[in-house]
């Protein structure tokens, strides 16, 4: 047992991953001699050579192309898109055909494919490089989309990503990279994708989060407990999709109140789904409406104005006071 930061769990997961399965590789921007842009493949150049971590150009349709089709003739890319806002010149790529092969070829191709990305604001960055764009490809059929908050999740997730036989959106906080530390396995383990992680158990509200905001989240309930002497249980989705509705139902059912929280703007945003599902299948047991503490419907301001854009433990502690006092 390690105390690792998340990007230290990542790279420890890519070096294992790659030493088990000679199919593995990765791709990218700046990954090889470079180590990343965040230092997530750090290492992994000098050990493995240039044949599996492999620079590319600046040419993000080219990087997941390439990808999709190493990965459709049975290699497992692990390609790396440098910051979340580069997504978008690889969209046609991602949601047109890695998304659509196994539906496309009734199930004789496979995208076997990780798409690793730096994910969602805090670190003071440029325009396109603080985006939470992870609607887009939950609403999209055939991708699974993960999102960490922890070391320990990070390794054991991205492991069982690069194992799944269908193409993983990995988004990773770049805030929390190197924000904390915690006990990770040095061993080989996976977090099935899939399933939510109770981190604290409540009785007053539910609250709902994933990525950087569970942080944050577990922040504001500390405050509900301490100053108001509110009992707060908190889900980390970790997998957006497919989503552990299970997991949320059980916890609002028994709670009767709900908070949703997420840095990604409100509109058609993934709280948005959550809450219909929560309509759906618990609405006789809710006490009050569930409540929405995410970014606002503008692009992410530059780092004079990204504090007042993203939600902080006070706002959600205002949103669980709204709910509770409902």
């Amino acid at each position: 047992m390690a105390h690792k930061t998340l990007i230290q769990a990542i790279n420890e997961a890519l070096h294992l991953e790659m030493k088990r399965d000679e199919r593995v590789m990765i791709m990218g921007e700046d990954v090889g001699a470079n180590g990343g842009v965040f230092r997530a493949t750090e290492g992994i150049y000098n050990e493995f050579g240039a044949d599996r971590a492999v620079d590319t150009p600046l040419a993000e349709a080219g990087i997941i192309g390439s990808a999709i089709g190493m990965a459709a003739y049975g290699l497992r890319p692990v390609p790396e898109i440098q910051f979340d806002g580069f997504m978008l010149p690889a969209f046609d790529q991602l949601v047109s055909h890695a998304a659509r092969l196994r539906w496309r070829t009734r199930g004789r191709f496979t995208c076997p494919m990780t798409v690793r990305v730096p994910y969602g604001g805090g670190i003071r960055a440029l325009e396109h490089h603080s985006e939470a764009p992870e609607t887009y490809y939950a609403h999209t059929p055939g991708f699974k989309v993960v999102l960490p908050s922890n070391p320990y999740d990070a390794k054991g997730l991205l492991l069982a990503s690069i194992r799944d036989p269908d193409p993983v959106i990995y988004f990773e906080p770049k805030r929390l990279y190197r924000a904390f530390r915690q006990d990770v396995p040095e061993e080989d383990y996976e977090v099935p994708i899939g399933k939510a992680a109770v981190v604290k158990e409540g009785t007053d509200v539910t609250v709902i989060s994933w990525g950087t905001m569970v942080r944050v989240s577990e922040e504001a309930a500390e405050k509900a407990q301490e100053e108001k002497g509110i009992s707060v249980e908190l889900i980390d989705l970790r997998t957006l999709w497919p989503l552990d509705i299970d997991t949320v139902i059980a916890s609002v059912q028994k709670t009767g109140r709900c908070v949703v929280v997420h840095e990604a703007p409100r509109t058609v945003g993934l709280g948005a789904e959550i809450i219909s599902l929560i309509n759906e299948k618990a609405l006789l047991h809710l006490e009050a409406p569930v409540v929405r503490v995410t970014g606002y419907d503008v692009a992410m301001p530059l780092f004079r104005m990204e504090n007042y854009y993203m939600p902080n433990a006070n706002r959600v502690l205002q949103g669980i006071l709204k709910t509770v006092q409902f």
